[in-house]
């Protein structure tokens, strides 16, 4: 094992962007939070 393999082992992950992960759950929320904050903005009066 060379010094940077077990470099690469000893780092936790983070969650960065390669991470693979429930993708339509996450773009169904994120879709959610627009509309209601555009409900939000409307009902307020501001858009």
């Amino acid at each position: 094992m060379t010094a940077h393999s077990a470099t690469a082992r000893a780092h936790a992950r983070t969650g960065g962007p390669k991470d693979d992960g429930p993708r339509t759950l996450e773009h169904l929320a994120g879709w959610t939070l627009v509309v209601v904050v555009a409900m939000l903005m409307t009902q307020l009066g501001l858009l």
